[in-house]
């Protein structure tokens, strides 16, 4: 019984998930309104999980003396000071929590996401090595799009809006339309494939044939 009422939940409220979508009743979209607020309480309390693996994972590092355990003592001294800044005066504007988040948070976030730029950088001259038809287009493409559409100082000095228009003034023009055609068709094609796994995980799940989200290491039989 412990397996087959999960599953039997599991079955019932994935099929009326579904099955809401088309019927746009009152009878039906009030018990699924109902469900979404359900779903907000659950999400709040796997916060609560999620902080409580937080808070112990740092705290076992900091006891055992790990590796780095000075970053996790800055970790749960940042959770706490935020928490208790927060609770106490408020996240509204021109408090102390907005303040914290604009001059601490946004600078650290724009550090981190600008390191990206080099491991971007680096991935990118890995892949456009042209050693396959495949990769030869590609890296033409990437030329010709990175052309159309960087600019340049001198270029915007002689009234140029980027170094492709100055090369020839249909680059601009094929860089916008490789970006607006080959690359909208093919992510709708992978947006696609991942909708069609969803799909099919889905229904493994609301079938009872995948069973890891009861806890297993696998799908079951």
């Amino acid at each position: 019984m412990r397996l087959q009422i999960p599953l039997v939940i599991t079955f019932v409220v994935g099929v009326f998930m579904a099955v809401q979508f088309f019927i746009p009743h009152a009878l039906v979209q009030t018990p699924y309104e109902r469900l979404l607020e359900w779903g907000r309480i659950v999400a709040a309390f796997a916060l609560v999980l999620g902080i409580q693996s937080l808070l112990r994972t740092h705290w076992d590092k900091i006891r055992r003396r790990r590796r780095d355990w000075p970053y996790s003592v800055a970790a749960i001294a940042s959770f706490v000071v935020m928490c208790v800044i927060g609770i106490g005066w408020g996240h509204r504007r021109g408090t102390g929590f907005d303040w914290v988040f604009r001059h601490i948070q946004v600078p650290l976030d724009a550090t981190m996401f600008s390191l990206l730029a080099f491991f971007i950088a680096s991935a990118a001259f890995r892949t456009f090595r042209a050693r396959s038809a495949e990769a030869t287009l590609l890296l033409i493409a990437a030329v010709v799009v990175m052309l159309g559409r960087v600019p340049s100082t001198l270029i915007v000095i002689l009234g140029r809006t980027g170094i492709g228009q100055h090369l020839h003034s249909i680059m601009p023009d094929i860089s916008e339309w490789i970006m607006n055609v080959p690359t909208v068709a093919g992510k709708r094609g992978i947006i696609f494939g991942v909708t069609l796994g969803m799909i099919a995980t889905a229904l493994r799940i609301i079938a009872g044939i995948e069973r890891s989200h009861l806890g297993g290491g696998g799908g079951g039989s």
